[in-house]
């Protein structure tokens, strides 16, 4: 199979535009939100949105930036769901851009190798390929719990599709 066959070449392109694509519509609803709404839970066993950011900035971390690229991070997981004292929205906000930038280089240095490469990460066995696949799919199932949260606080429509399914914003859907 040739290089830019590759299926490095074609997996990892397309897990970090997704990233890409997730974070936009998580930046979208932080600058829809009050403070306050952002780290506000309806009842005790749900998330705030803040603690949702949170989550994805430990989540990238660990899964792609510590496991993938071997940078230093000690995660402290529960810390991210039960953080109550509302960090400034700006800054949770900055960190994930960062990390989410940081995990897109990554993903577009892996190659072959790596992605077949078995890793251990938070007790689970996984291959590399495995670990941008779960990494992906969990900031986007987040990505979606944000979103929901923010048509119920802001009581505005998100939606970035048409009644046909077609894009509201103009953009190719060859990407998606």
């Amino acid at each position: 199979m040739e290089d830019s066959m590759s299926l490095a070449n074609r997996f990892t392109p397309y897990a970090a535009s997704k990233l890409k694509q997730s974070f936009a519509q998580i930046q979208r609803c932080l600058d829809l939100l009050t403070s306050d709404q952002v780290w506000s839970r309806p009842n005790d066993v749900s998330n705030a949105v803040g603690n949702l950011v949170l989550h994805l900035n430990g989540n990238i971390r660990q899964w792609i930036l510590s496991a993938l690229a071997g940078e230093s991070y000690e995660r402290d997981r529960p810390a991210e769901f039960s953080q109550r004292k509302p960090s400034p929205t700006d800054a949770i906000l900055a960190d994930l851009q960062e990390t989410v930038e940081r995990a897109r280089e990554v993903l577009s240095a892996l190659n072959e190798q790596q992605l077949a490469a078995e890793l251990t990460i938070q007790g689970y066995n996984v291959t590399g390929m495995e670990a941008v696949f779960h990494a992906v799919e969990h900031f986007s199932l987040h990505t979606g719990q944000i979103v929901y949260a923010t048509k119920i606080l802001t009581g505005k429509d998100l939606s970035l599709y048409d009644a046909h399914g077609q894009r509201l914003d103009g953009r190719d859907q060859g990407a998606l």
